[in-house]
């Protein structure tokens, strides 16, 4: 009997994060919070440690990435949750993040020596429309990526994108926090057929021949296709490029190293098997129109490990030179079976094997954008 527990266990496990992620279906709307009126002000944020990123305790072993800490966060606030998109400053030391109930959140990282301590000095408010008019239908506040443009998360200019009504926009960060959109990018005339989990990761190079330019990601292949959407903002024009698509994994965020390669970090959810993360690597070269990128995978996770519903990624360096990825997860405001987790990981450079790739479909003619 004792053989069946570990089976017994993982489908719990299975169940229990199925449970979960049917919450964060459009369907579950309603179960985020109102945050039309919220107006900026500090919260408290709670910390709690992740010793090892296995679950049972084994150390952390990969060619590519090392363990840097986790942390479980928590607030008293009934607004704090759905962080669906992360940016970080370069030295790693504060960050900016995203809901998808329409919220910021800008905060300092607290570190003990090279490990995550905690958030202190964080605050929250409400995105809002030009104008700053609040965003009133909770369609309009699905915020879903951001990515500094310039300047830091304290100070400086970022891209914010949304789905169910896809938009990218472009925002000035004060120490008061996320002002109105200033304008708003010209969409790929493909978004037409996006589904409704639409522009779900964005990051501008910061590096290669390309530094400075916004990329973007769709989380899905779009309707009729099996190789995933990518476009590069090249003065003002978004121009496309692909992605292979691997065993069914979902993009849900993405950041840029500083010589132009980008890091994807990808979500795959099934009934039986629960849920699964994978990072994977795209060579500078092929973030470029008409290219396809397929890369290497840095890391394939599942709920035996410090997982959650992961959905922001970012890219910060030590004092040393080190590069740092960071993660924060989405718990679609459902605490009882969901968690808030921000976990760390330093790569090296040691490669790993090329990653299959899937044949590229027939291409379909885009259609006119939304209005």
């Amino acid at each position: 009997m004792d053989r069946l527990k570990p089976v017994r266990t993982r489908r719990i496990a299975n169940v229990v994060t199925a449970a979960a992620m049917l919450v964060a279906s459009p369907v579950a709307a309603q179960w985020k919070p109102d945050t039309t009126t919220i107006s900026p002000h500090a919260i408290e944020i709670n910390a709690r440690p992740i010793a090892t990123f296995a679950k049972n305790g084994t150390p952390f072993v990969n060619a590519r990435l090392d363990w840097r800490g986790g942390l479980v966060l928590t607030s008293p606030s009934k607004n704090f949750g759905g962080w669906s998109g992360l940016a970080l400053s370069r030295d790693g030391k504060s960050l900016v993040s995203v809901s998808d109930a329409g919220l910021w959140m800008t905060a300092e990282v607290d570190y003990d020596a090279e490990r995550l301590k905690g958030l202190r000095s964080a605050r929250i408010g409400a995105l809002k429309a030009i104008k700053g008019k609040p965003l009133t239908r909770a369609r309009d506040r699905d915020a879903e990526a951001i990515a500094i443009a310039s300047g830091s998360p304290a100070k400086g200019t970022a891209y914010i994108a949304f789905e169910q009504h896809d938009r990218i926009g472009v925002f000035d960060i004060s120490p008061k926090g996320i002002g109105p959109p200033k304008s708003y990018l010209t969409l790929p005339a493909e978004a037409s057929r996006m589904r409704m989990d639409g522009f779900e990761s964005l990051t501008v190079l910061a590096g290669g021949p390309r530094k400075g330019a916004l990329v973007g990601f769709a989380e899905n292949p779009l309707r009729g296709e099996k190789l995933h959407r990518g476009w590069i903002w090249i003065g003002g024009v978004p121009r496309g490029f692909t992605v292979a698509g691997l065993g069914g994994f979902s993009i849900t965020d993405a950041a840029s190293l500083s010589d132009g390669r980008v890091v994807l970090v990808e979500r795959r959810f099934r009934w039986l098997e629960g849920l699964r993360i994978r990072l994977r690597l795209l060579p500078a070269d092929a973030i470029k129109p008409g290219a396809t990128a397929t890369g290497d995978v840095l890391l394939e996770a599942d709920t035996s490990q410090e997982i959650d519903n992961l959905e922001g990624l970012a890219v910060s360096e030590t004092e040393a030179g080190e590069t740092i990825l960071t993660l924060i997860s989405d718990d679609n405001f459902n605490r009882f079976l969901q968690r808030t987790v921000l976990l760390q990981f330093a790569l090296t450079e040691t490669k790993t094997a090329r990653a299959p790739e899937e044949a590229a479909p027939s291409e379909t003619e885009a259609k006119k954008p939304k209005p």
